[in-house]
């Protein structure tokens, strides 16, 4: 048997020992990040800080529900923000405009009366009637299920529909961060994460310190980066000294709840994109969440493996609940995503998922689509991407996919909210 102290080593083509494997390991590192930083650099400048497309007229119109010509009306009446001005007379609006327009016709039908109006133009919760802040989970413990894409998309559409949303990024890998154009690395120094505000150690920050605004009107994001990953070592530390009778504050499913509830009045939704493991954050997550969504892939591998992961998941929820933890969920929903219709195998696991949980399958599927590969290349969302930059069918076709699928969460949400 080879001596411990004997280290694994990189090699180049000749074969020939070059440097030990953590080193090797880390020269890979900072060559990647560099290259990141480099593309970021070339795909956003000046600020190397991403930006949301403006949107047309007949977009703007749509997204608020009126009709385009009542927004040309108010804009030849100077009602309201105007839009600006691009060739040939087109108006554009950017989301902040179009966030502005929602207030003010808000506010016309509040005048005239008519909140019920209002609402449909700004669809923020009322907390005096007892519309609490929506928190989603969207969770599974096997990567590859679409988890991330599903969040970020999830929650650039509520954003983008008038409501105010805080997206919270658990992964230590922080993929959805990335996708917001954070380079964890780079970008964030320590307790930057959510993780700054849940900590043992008596150095926690209020998480609303930790909020980010991003380049979507209406829409903060809490980036993470590999310090999360401390949660799930000094978690069984601070339950060690618990039973030893020291005090270590709130328990550890109780601490993102109370980090929320510190920020809950600014939001209506708080979209949680949870790691690939079933640790200490995914529990704290869920106990935190007032709703969930697990997305699955229909192969029979990942079905399997989803199987496994809701047993583990009851049993240890049923430990949590035993110990005092809140599990009351307004709405638990499975998403088939990376969907391929025409796909035999895929669409009977489907049918059977549909048969098996009945309405606890979402109606709508998240379809996959190069479209949302394409945009991904760039960091970007398919919401972010203008219709120009692809195959018209493609576009519309996953356009559609993502419409019906988040569109069929907001009316969850809204029910929820006794609307």
């Amino acid at each position: 048997m080879a001596s411990v102290s004997r280290q694994l080593a990189s090699r180049d083509a000749e074969g020939d020992v070059r440097l030990p494997a953590d080193e090797a390991i880390a020269a890979d590192a900072r060559a990647l990040s560099e290259q990141l930083k480099a593309m970021r650099e070339r795909l956003f400048p000046p600020t190397s800080q991403k930006s949301l497309r403006s949107f047309t007229s007949g977009e703007a119109a749509k997204l608020i529900g009126v009709s385009d010509g009542y927004l040309r009306q108010l804009s030849l009446a100077g009602d309201g923000p105007q839009p600006s001005i691009g060739v040939a007379g087109r108006r554009f609006y950017s989301l902040a405009d179009i966030n502005a327009l929602r207030r003010y016709l808000a506010d016309q039908a509040i005048a005239k009366g008519n909140a019920a109006k209002a609402r449909t133009y700004l669809p923020w919760r009322n907390a005096a009637r007892g519309e609490h802040v929506q928190v989603i989970s969207v969770t599974n413990f096997k990567g590859g299920s679409g988890k991330t894409t599903s969040s970020v998309h999830l929650a650039q559409y509520l954003a983008l529909t008038g409501h105010r949303v805080l997206a919270v990024d658990l992964d230590p890998q922080a993929s959805l961060s990335a996708l917001f154009g954070y380079q964890p690395e780079l970008d964030l120094d320590g307790n930057d994460t959510i993780y700054g505000a849940i900590r043992y150690d008596g150095s926690a920050r209020p998480l609303k310190e930790l909020i980010r605004k991003t380049y979507v009107d209406g829409l903060d994001l809490v980036p993470g980066n590999l310090e999360l990953q401390e949660f799930e070592h000094s978690t069984p530390q601070a339950l060690s000294q618990r039973h030893s009778g020291k005090d270590a504050g709130p328990l550890f499913f109780a601490r993102i709840s109370a980090a929320l509830q510190s920020v809950a009045d600014d939001y209506d939704v708080v979209v949680l994109d949870c790691p690939p493991q079933l640790g200490y954050l995914t529990l704290s997550a869920l106990c935190a969440s007032t709703s969930v969504v697990v997305t699955v892939h229909p192969q029979m591998l990942d079905v399997a493996s989803m199987n496994q992961f809701l047993f583990m998941t009851s049993d240890l929820l049923n430990v949590v609940r035993e110990a005092g933890g809140q599990l009351n969920f307004d709405f638990l929903r499975y998403l088939v995503t990376r969907f391929e219709p025409n796909d035999g195998p895929q669409a009977q696991i489907v049918g059977f998922m549909r048969s098996l949980f009945g309405e606890r399958v979402l109606t709508a599927s998240m379809l996959k689509s190069t479209a949302i590969s394409d945009a991904g290349l760039t960091k970007q969302t398919l919401y972010e991407v203008g219709r120009e930059n692809f195959t018209r069918a493609t576009y519309d076709r996953a356009m559609e996919s993502l419409h019906a699928v988040n569109s069929e969460i907001e009316r969850l949400i809204h029910t929820a909210w006794g609307r």
